[in-house]
């Protein structure tokens, strides 16, 4: 197994794939796994990776680490699954989502704030699926929000379409249906109980 190297200075000005950041989040994971990095140096990093527009961008976040064995699929930010059924599940603060999200609630409460998540990538798609249940989740307050989900006797509120011009905003696809549930998506400016923040 080849080992995965830290990017090299070279044609810095190349724009960075998601191969290339995904490259780097492995490289981190690593880092951070075998304690060359905390986990507040880890999230730092992986933030500037996932919003990296250049190869350049990416140089100096693995300039400091030695190679490592692992291969690049060691770190997937490809799928991501948060589910409560029957039960209250809350997710937030720094957590790293996938591109695709699923979140389910069967049944039960699930409340995910993604406003200080680790978005892999300019656009990401959740998936929202509430039978039964209800579903809470709080975008980023720039974030550009494409609603393409259902509804089946259910509540269903998405706050905001395409606001402003902000071409680094992240772009959050949402998928999904509600069936004799409730789900509500709304940005970060929201004025709502979250219960992990002080009342």
């Amino acid at each position: 197994m080849s080992s995965l190297q830290p990017f090299e200075s070279g044609d810095t000005a190349q724009r960075a794939s998601d191969a290339d950041r995904d490259r780097v989040a492995a490289l981190l994971g690593d880092a951070l796994a075998t304690g060359r990095l905390t986990s507040v140096e880890h999230a730092d990093r992986l933030e500037a990776a996932y919003t990296a527009v250049t190869v350049g961008d990416l140089v100096p976040l693995t300039k400091d680490l030695p190679p490592t064995n692992l291969p690049a699929t060691a770190v997937s930010a490809d799928h991501q699954s948060v589910s409560a059924v029957f039960s209250k599940v809350i997710r937030g603060g720094r957590w790293i989502a996938g591109r695709h999200t699923r979140l389910r609630s069967t049944f039960g409460a699930l409340i995910v704030d993604l406003s200080d998540a680790v978005l892999p990538g300019r656009e990401i798609t959740l998936e929202l699926n509430s039978t039964f249940g209800k579903l809470i989740v709080r975008v980023p307050a720039n974030a550009r929000i494409i609603d393409e989900g259902s509804a089946l006797f259910s509540k269903r509120h998405i706050s905001g379409g395409a606001q402003g011009e902000d071409t680094n905003a992240p772009v959050i696809r949402i998928t999904g249906r509600a069936a004799f549930g409730k789900i509500v998506v709304s940005r970060g400016a929201a004025d709502w109980h979250w219960p992990w923040r002080a009342e």
